[in-house]
């Protein structure tokens, strides 16, 4: 179970830093053309952020931080995929930086699931090396 947290945790490292950067270029009406993977790319990070959810429930972290993060996923692809229909004209930056803050909350809370995990195994782990 470490090493799954640990490899989903860096996927959702790159994967993060990879959908900022291609934000950022979207931003500054550049490269258009990588939306479509801008949006596979938000996938697979929506699909890790569930997966270190799940190793969190098995792992038995709190329910509510499970929960948040089963729920922030569902959140990610609906904003994404309705943002353009949202608030358009001169006010469409604020959905621009609601979608931005919202991913940025899922790589958050990748890294507090996955600094949960760990914090749990050493904590069960801990009472039978001193057995």
């Amino acid at each position: 179970m470490k090493t799954a947290t640990t490899v989903l945790e860096i996927l959702t490292r790159v994967l993060g830093a990879l959908l900022i950067a291609l934000g950022l270029l979207f931003w500054t009406d550049n490269a258009r053309t990588l939306v479509p993977l801008h949006m596979l790319l938000g996938i697979a990070l929506v699909l890790a952020l569930w997966a270190l959810a799940a190793l969190a429930a098995v792992a038995r972290v709190s329910l509510g931080l499970v929960a948040l993060a089963l729920a922030w996923g569902l959140i990610v692809p609906i904003l994404g995929l309705t943002q353009t229909r949202l608030l358009p004209g001169g006010a469409h930056w604020l959905i621009q930086v609601l979608h931005l803050l919202v991913g940025i909350g899922a790589i958050g809370l990748a890294q507090a699931l996955a600094s949960q995990i760990r914090r749990t195994l050493t904590r069960t782990r801990a009472p039978a090396l001193q057995a």
